[in-house]
């Protein structure tokens, strides 16, 4: 429907705004769940034990439903299934927040999860489409609307539970802006062509080596992330004893520093080319943990997660844009693949942590996870996709 040569700069801005819009949404609904965690353990009193099944219940939703979700994207297009399921993610939202017993809780958070991959698979095909619209690389700029909605969801979270409000009552307002947003910018999604699917070629067949590849590049990428998301608070409580009050320092310098490397990211990979910025920020990666587990110091740890930080920005922005550019598959499929491999490190990565933690000790995690960005450098540096 939209070729580039019939839209003018304002109209593709628009587009571009509108899906940056859904995907801040997406962040949002996912950041103000993570926001309560503490809330809604301590009212049903649940153990750390339960939370880290209840925690894994999101990826195994995820895993039960990605061939589906693959396929509802081809079928349909990811317009119309987003508009779908971008109201439907914060109303399982709403549901989590009356949950009363762990059963309607884990119930919950199974369903947050199958949805919460709907929308990835959705929002991100749309981000490919946009890119083919604009012929350049503009997928880090997307990704860095989903951080801006992590803060933001973070910093209502605050301000609810400083003002006493209600878990539910909270995600009902979070409901309110994602359906505000909706009406004004569901009329600007690009309409992807519902491709006529190859049946033969399920989902559970051989898969696409190069998917694959990137795939574990982003799960490599996106298990270092959760670690920070879910750790860093306690790493610099634990680790480097940190003050009460700048526990959080580490989780914002982390924080602040993805989501400028996602807003910048774009001009360099431009510059410099993709397989550059992978392998510089893999040594990101691993550079900055080895820092912290080596000199557990504030500074030099706060110096640290900003470079870790920096390090994770792009890489699933970018594999993402490679993957649904493939040539034999989908684009819909094709992300459903790489998108569920790289989200199952984010969601694993923490339990992960957890256990080795409780084996051993936090640095220990860090130190197996520093390994990742290498693991990633040498990667990349084989993958014939990006010697082009």
């Amino acid at each position: 429907m939209h070729s580039s040569l019939e839209l003018s700069s304002t109209q593709k801005n628009r587009i571009r705004l509108a899906v940056s819009l859904f995907f801040f949404s997406q962040g949002l609904a996912f950041s103000t769940w993570a926001s309560r965690i503490p809330t809604i353990k301590s009212n049903l009193g649940i153990s750390e034990g339960q939370l880290g099944t209840l925690l894994l219940l999101m990826p195994i939703g995820q895993l039960c439903t990605m061939a589906l979700s693959g396929k509802l994207v081809a079928k349909y297009g990811s317009k119309d299934v987003l508009k779908i399921v971008v109201l439907i993610y914060p109303l399982i939202l709403c549901l989590i927040g009356l949950a009363q017993s762990f059963e309607q809780l884990a119930a919950g958070l199974f369903f947050f999860g199958v949805i919460g991959n709907m929308c990835n698979i959705s929002v991100n095909t749309q981000g490919v489409e946009v890119e083919k619209i604009y012929n350049k690389s503009i997928m880090s700029s997307f990704h860095g609307a989903w951080s801006i909605a992590g803060f933001t969801g973070a910093l209502i979270g605050l301000l609810m539970m400083n003002l006493h409000i209600e878990t539910f009552w909270h995600f009902v307002l979070i409901y309110a802006l994602i359906f505000i947003n909706w009406i004004l910018n569901k009329n600007y999604l690009l309409d992807s062509k519902p491709e006529v699917v190859n049946e033969k070629k399920s989902i559970f067949s051989k898969p696409d080596t190069v998917l694959v590849q990137l795939g574990i590049i982003g799960f490599l990428s996106m298990a270092t992330e959760g670690a920070m998301f879910d750790w860093s608070g306690v790493y610099f409580q634990d680790i480097v004893q940190a003050p009460s009050h700048l526990v959080v320092v580490g989780y914002a310098s982390f924080m602040v520093m993805m989501a400028i490397g996602r807003f910048i990211g774009d001009f360099f990979i431009a510059r410099f080319g993709k397989k550059f910025i992978l392998q510089i920020s893999g040594l990101l990666m691993s550079a900055g943990l080895l820092l912290s587990v080596f000199f557990p110091d504030f500074l030099i740890c706060t110096l640290a997660f900003m470079m870790v930080g920096l390090g994770v920005a792009c890489n699933v922005p970018t594999v993402y844009s490679v993957a649904g550019k493939n040539k034999n598959v989908n684009a819909g499929v094709a992300l459903a693949m790489v998108s569920s491999i790289s989200f199952l490190g984010f969601l694993l990565g923490p339990p992960l942590i957890g256990y080795i933690a409780e084996i051993f000790d936090l640095r220990y995690s860090y130190a197996l996870f520093a390994c990742f960005g290498l693991i990633m450098v040498v990667m990349v540096g084989r993958m014939k996709i990006f010697k082009e």
